[in-house]
Formats: structure tokens, sequence, C-alpha cells
């Protein structure tokens, strides 16, 4: 494991002269919300732009969970556009700052005073004999999980050229650090804090007792081969942040990597990572 370059920073003098604002989808509070925060900056000398990304950006204002958040990671990440998220839904582990907290957050930002992460983010293809899809992003997890309930998966795995294991399960996920407190914690994954860079892989309630996660280094690409009878018509799906990406089919492989860019969270600066756990996942809780 090693740390992200420049993990956590806070830097002055950030200059923001054109906002853009995502709004949860069908969501009337966040569209209310956002009509304000339009105003609110307006009056800041900053233009906006709504449900829209471009690289002339200089921040990204996430109104909703962290959902919201997920689906504009990649693109957000490509063009290195700052992303800060305001919770409106329910859990709000990424978009960590509450209504009451974005009007200071962001006079804060507007001072030119911002407190940043870079987050690691994967990339993940299929190969389907001989062909491969686009490269297509995670900040939290890929997983290949199974279609039906009656069959386990078998899914060959490597890390470059040196075999792991054949994993007998349900799925397997590939997750960040990020994406640590999300579907692989549930199924049995560590707690990684977000300042390393790491790929996990776990397995979705294999079959073995003795298939336990395992934390790989950033560098390695990491391949599953989905084994099951030529002559069978099972598959299993690829999911990419909680979004329906392949289906997997006898002898497809999917190819799971660190992506080129990570994602730049704007983080609050008046609770720590192990407080945001202690209060969204009652982490270390005796209650």
């Amino acid at each position: 494991m090693r740390a992200l370059d420049k993990s956590s920073a806070e830097i002055s003098e950030y200059q923001v002269h054109k906002a853009g604002i995502i709004i949860k989808k069908d969501d009337p509070i966040a569209s209310s919300y956002a009509r304000k925060l339009q105003i609110w900056l307006s009056e800041r000398k900053a233009q906006t732009s709504l449900d829209q990304i471009s690289s002339d950006l200089d921040i990204l204002i996430i109104l909703g969970g962290d959902g919201t958040l997920l689906h504009c990671a990649e693109t957000a990440a490509r063009y290195s556009i700052p992303v800060i998220g305001i919770n409106l839904g329910n859990l709000g582990f990424l978009t960590e700052l509450s209504e009451t907290e974005c009007a200071p957050a962001l006079e804060e930002i507007l001072a030119g005073t911002v407190s940043m992460e870079n987050r690691q983010m994967l990339k993940a293809r299929l190969i389907q004999s001989g062909s491969q899809t686009e490269f297509r992003n995670a900040l939290n997890d890929v997983v290949i999980n199974k279609n039906t309930l009656d069959r386990l998966l078998y899914l060959s795995t490597k890390a470059d050229d040196d075999y792991i294991t054949t994993y007998k399960a349900d799925g397997l996920i590939f997750s960040t650090p990020t994406g640590s407190t999300a579907y692989s914690l549930s199924a049995g994954g560590p707690l990684v804090h977000p300042g390393l860079a790491t790929i996990l892989v776990t397995p979705i309630c294999p079959f073995m007792l003795s298939s336990r996660p395992i934390i790989l280094p950033p560098d390695r690409i990491i391949t599953s081969k989905y084994i099951v009878d030529k002559d069978s018509d099972a598959s299993a799906k690829v999911i990419i942040d909680g979004q329906a990406a392949w289906e997997m089919y006898a002898g497809d492989i999917l190819e799971v990597q660190t992506a080129e860019h990570p994602l730049q969270l704007i983080t609050s600066k008046q609770r720590d990572y192990f407080t945001i756990l202690r209060n969204k996942l009652k982490w270390g809780s005796n209650d």
C-alpha cells in the first residue's frame, strides 16, 4: 500500500470563476436549492452552469446524495474539477456537508481556501472473444455479480501474471479505499483509509470460509475470468458504481486497474474521516 500523492491538502488563493451545479434527479428540494444557490453565487460574481460538466468549471457542486456524486465522478476526475457534495439524500458519506454547512463552506472556497483530497479511482473493461470494451471508471467499486440464485460463479483471478485463486462465490468486488465503506464492507471487507492507494478484492458469500478479502498494490492489473461450461448460457453481470455495465459469459475476462486521474474531493474542515465513520456508520460505537 502507498499513500496517494498530495492526498490531502489545504490550497490557498483558489479562484472560482465558474461553478457547475448538479441536481439529484427528480428531486424538487434539490431543484429549489439549486435556484437559490445560483442567485447566491451570482451575487458573488461567480458564473454557474446547471446539470452540465465541462472543462471550464472551477468547482462542481453536487446537490443530492452519494449516488448523485458517483454518477458525476468519472467526468469530474477526467477534467480535474474539484467536487463538493451537499447532502440532500440519506447517508451522505461522500456528500458530507449538510445544507446549513453549505454557505459557510462555499464562502471559504470563494475566499480562496479549499481543503481537498485526491480519491483513487478504478477503471475496468471487459474482454470478450479477443475484443474489448472501452474503459469505464469507478470511484467506489467494480462488481461481478451472478444473474441467477441457484448457481455459484467461478472466477479465476490474477494480479498481473500471478495467479491468486479461483473464487467460488456469488460474486466479486473490486473496490477503492473510498469504496471500502460501501458494498465491500457489507461483504466482510476491511475499512481502508482513503489516503492510501490500494485495490481491494472482496468475495461475495464465498463457498469456502478460507476465501477472504485481499488488499493489493495500486499498480497491479487484476483480471478475473468467468469459468463456466462453454455450452452453458449462464451469465454474470458487471456493475460499476451501482450502474449495470456489461454481461459476462463463458471465457470473458474483466480487467481492473487504477485509473489515471483521481477525483479531487473537497472535504469539510470541521470533521475528519474517523468522525464521519462514527457519525455515519456508527463505527466504534458502544451503543
